[in-house]
């Protein structure tokens, strides 16, 4: 989404510099790494990097730490909630039944290791045609908000599928910024409104 590239400097005291766009700091292990090489770990590699990131990384003054993770429930996911105090996950899923697997799971997890889960995200909920404008929900309409109800949570949001916010998140100038008053905008607030009026 930021389309940062390059190789992290380091400070006098040995820690990483996050690259930035839009005041956001961001830090990756695809900015320590070749960029197509592939990142194939486990075990005491994964929780090596993750204390890396975590530890060795002049983050500065923050307001929130966002960590985005993999779907599943696998090392990343125990490392980071077993390492660091977590206020809260949020789970973002497609609405298809697959997906919808990996959320369920990912949020009970979360629940067994004593991390709250804030709510849920349904990306993809909707595509509609640039031409005609007519809507289809190619992954699904509600699968996120059945799951939400199933585990007695909140839907924080639901984001189209739209050429724009792909264009946009592509070129490192999100679409909020970019293009604050165009469609896909337009779209993800009627769809959340939507939401909260059912």
């Amino acid at each position: 989404m930021m389309n940062l590239k390059g190789n992290p400097e380091l400070t006098p005291k040995n820690l990483m510099r996050p690259l930035k766009n839009y005041g956001i700091a961001c830090m990756s292990m695809g900015f320590l790494i070749e960029e197509t090489a592939p990142v194939v770990w486990r075990g005491l590699m994964v929780m090596s990097a993750v204390e890396k990131l975590l530890r060795q990384v002049d983050w500065g003054e923050l307001d929130y730490l966002v960590i985005d993770m993999p779907p599943g429930t696998g090392d990343v996911q125990l490392s980071v909630s077993q390492n660091i105090p977590i206020a809260g996950a949020v789970i973002v899923s497609t609405p298809q039944d697959v997906a919808l697997l990996d959320a369920h799971k990912g949020a009970e997890m979360f629940r067994k290791v004593h991390v709250p889960v804030l709510g849920l995200v349904q990306n993809m909920s909707v595509f509609q045609c640039p031409k005609c404008k007519h809507e289809t929900h190619i992954f699904g309409s509600d699968g996120v908000r059945e799951l939400a109800k199933t585990l007695g949570l909140d839907i924080l949001g639901d984001v189209p599928l739209h050429i724009n916010i792909r264009e946009t998140c592509d070129s490192g100038q999100p679409v909020v910024i970019s293009q604050p008053q165009s469609d896909a905008i337009l779209e993800a607030e009627n769809i959340q409104l939507a939401s909260h009026a059912v």
